[in-house]
């Protein structure tokens, strides 16, 4: 397995490949990691507390049913 790394910015969904490396790899895997301000954003349980999803006819559980055993 051939690893290369460089710097890029994401316009419009699209991570454009230098190109030295255009042409070389037929299949890739790609990990992001975020630099710069975006990096910074809130975590994922942040985001829920923030904006909880909604569920139909949900019901919260009693103290007795959460500390069941």
């Amino acid at each position: 397995m051939a690893t290369v790394q460089f710097q890029a910015r994401i316009k419009n969904g699209v991570i454009k490949v230098p190109k030295r490396y255009q042409g070389k790899f037929d299949k890739v895997r790609v990990i992001l990691r975020a630099e710069g301000k975006k990096a910074l954003a809130k975590n994922y349980l942040d985001q829920l507390m923030e904006n909880p999803v909604k569920v139909k006819k949900f019901q919260r559980l009693t103290r007795e049913q959460a500390f069941a055993r």
